[in-house]
């Protein structure tokens, strides 16, 4: 028997009103080659309010192909709900020019966290020169920085993604997916790296998962996310609720540590 009161209070109601939740992996806009049903902001908020999410850090998905057009468009979504959307500005490597004036524009937007890298999509390493400008500006003003990872990937695996952390210690590197299938690997470089995240996005359909997490890694070092607009918000919740964890450690993942993490983009000026 589940006695969490966090729970109980996600089944009675579908959503928690002691317990904040904050999805540090979304995306926005439409998906080319299949129908998601709610992929802008009156949508995704419709989504959020109804499981009680407070915010969403995105990158936008149109980004991934023309980086100016989409992080202008997700730069927009920002100003216009503030508190409720946060930012990434993604950075493709095989347009190493564009990706440079990207990282230079950085200072222009607030409310963005950092960078989306997505090495699978773009198929290019993690490790490559495309993304030491993006790598180095991170490095040099503490910014997070979102990257798809995937086990066994050639481009973007959990040992990579080690090799990065430990190359940019001031980088935030959150493991998007958390080296999905590799999770040994994954919880090796979370461990070893203090500036590694582990990512539930996707990783929390595996059962079991993210009790494993919390015993190997702890829970400090786990991050909520759902791919929103891909999934619901509520499977995701569900799996933290549902898991065989604390309620201690289900306040670090669904809230503690992304509030922890997001505290000086929210209260400071944006570096210049």
């Amino acid at each position: 028997m589940n006695s969490s009161v966090l729970a109980g209070e996600f089944v009675a109601r579908g959503r928690s009103e002691s317990c904040s939740v904050i999805d540090m992996h979304g995306h926005y806009g439409p998906f080319w080659g299949i129908y998601l049903p709610k992929p802008y902001a009156d949508g995704m908020l419709d989504s959020m309010d109804l499981c009680g999410v407070s915010a969403t850090v995105c990158s936008s998905h149109s980004a991934l192909v023309d980086q100016e057009r989409g992080n202008r468009e997700m730069a927009e979504v920002v100003k216009q709900h503030p508190g409720r959307f946060y930012g990434y500005r993604v950075v493709n490597p095989n347009y190493p020019k564009q990706a440079a004036k990207e990282v230079e524009r950085y200072p222009e937007d607030a409310g963005f966290l950092g960078f989306k890298f997505h090495p699978d999509q773009h198929s290019y390493p993690l490790t490559g020169e495309g993304y030491v400008p993006a790598l180095q500006y991170a490095e040099a003003h503490r910014l997070v920085v979102l990257t798809h990872s995937w086990g066994h990937s050639e481009y973007d695996g959990p040992k990579l993604v080690q090799q990065v952390a430990e190359r940019y210690p001031q980088v935030t590197l959150i493991m998007g997916h958390s080296g999905y299938g590799e999770w040994d690997a994954a919880f090796a470089a979370a461990r070893d790296c203090s500036n590694v995240y582990l990512d539930l996005t996707a990783a929390y359909r595996v059962n079991g998962i993210i009790a494993r997490m919390v015993k190997e890694v702890g829970s400090q070092k786990v991050l909520f996310g759902t791919d929103l607009p891909w999934f619901d918000p509520h499977w995701a919740i569900g799996s933290v609720c549902f898991s065989r964890i604390t309620d201690e450690d289900r306040h670090n993942i669904l809230h503690r540590n992304a509030e922890r993490l997001m505290a000086p983009f929210r209260a400071t000026p944006r570096a210049q």
